[in-house]
């Protein structure tokens, strides 16, 4: 019988953990470099938190990798931060961003959990979940009490159990629409908020971007950015329900960059990769048909900006290969 100590890492072991490496080596670098930034005494030690989370993830696959003889990935290292550059984002901003970072991470551990075998891969991700949910209400509970916490829209309790009678439940084109439903409109707020946040994240790396054509590119993506949001906004506005505020004002008018072009580039792919699961997510969870097919077209502009987005990493050389299987038609 094979012991647990020489079981070698499934597909989706050594990918999860592969890409779980480079995620984090972003998240040191961003951490760090917000750190250099930070004024405010009560963000300050979650920041430090998130730092020490990345860190503690980076240095338990470093040692996995090690013992299994697979090579460490490059990942972000010092060379993609500049601590000293000036300040790009504004604290609060900081503070928000923490939180939807450990909001896609909990999405992300939460899926890969039950796809892992492995009792000491398992334990990692498991723990991963704990942290990353500790973060999160420390996030949360901080932005509430600062006043700055933006909840979804209230909507009416239920006086008594009802029943759908008509089709029209589902129907959501030309004017025969019902009003949304508690899901949707949480889908519908929250992917305007994560839209809100990525926007002003990717204001500022348009701003300091090195490369014109990286420039040009993240700037097509925050108009694409702004362009979902009008739409959530149109929904949420339809049905009398409040609109989250944005974050644009949160980023200065500084020009010198903090961080590389490859970490920003490769930052931005991670965010799309993020937008097109939440979305994914959403239509599942709607049942309207006209929100649906929203969802549906969103992605696929999504998928086309990320796949421009790749194609820059392959042409400048920064996009590593993950791990995949073998071609036994190149070994023929």
């Amino acid at each position: 019988m094979e012991t647990e100590h020489n079981i070698r890492l499934t597909s989706a072991e050594l990918s999860s953990l592969w890409t779980t490496y480079l995620a984090d080596t972003i998240s040191i670098c961003i951490f760090e470099y917000f750190l250099a930034k930070v004024d405010d005494t009560e963000i300050k030690p979650i920041l430090e938190h998130a730092l020490k989370l990345s860190k503690d993830h980076v240095d338990i696959i470093e040692k996995i990798f090690t013992e299994e003889g697979i090579p460490i990935p490059r990942g972000f290292t010092d060379e993609d931060v500049n601590p000293k550059a000036p300040r790009l984002f504004q604290d609060t901003l900081f503070l928000n961003f923490v939180k939807h970072m450990a909001k896609g991470g909990l999405a992300t551990y939460g899926y890969i959990l039950p796809l892992t075998v492995r009792k000491d891969i398992r334990e990692f991700y498991s723990s991963c979940l704990a942290s990353t949910t500790e973060l999160y209400n420390e996030a949360t509970s901080l932005l509430l009490s600062k006043g700055i916490e933006l909840r979804p829209p209230y909507i009416p309790y239920h006086k008594e159990v009802d029943f759908v009678g008509k089709q029209r439940f589902m129907a959501g084109w030309f004017s025969d629409k019902r009003p949304l439903t508690g899901q949707e409109i949480m889908n519908l707020f929250a992917n305007f908020q994560t839209n809100s946040i990525g926007t002003a994240i990717i204001t500022g790396y348009t701003q300091v971007a090195r490369s014109k054509k990286l420039r040009e590119f993240f700037h097509r993506g925050k108009e694409l950015a702004k362009k979902q949001m009008e739409i959530f906004e149109q929904y949420l506005s339809q049905n009398d329900l409040p609109v989250p505020m944005t974050w644009d004002h949160m980023v200065s008018q500084e020009t010198e960059p903090p961080f590389s072009d490859k970490l920003m580039l490769y930052h931005v792919g991670v965010m799309n990769t993020s937008g097109i699961g939440n979305y994914g997510t959403s239509i599942s969870m709607s049942q309207r048909r006209d929100i649906t097919v929203a969802y549906t077209r969103l992605m696929g502009e999504i998928g086309l900006f990320a796949e421009d987005g790749l194609q820059l990493l392959i042409e400048n050389k920064w996009l590593e290969r993950p791990p995949q299987t073998i071609d036994r038609d190149k070994l023929i």
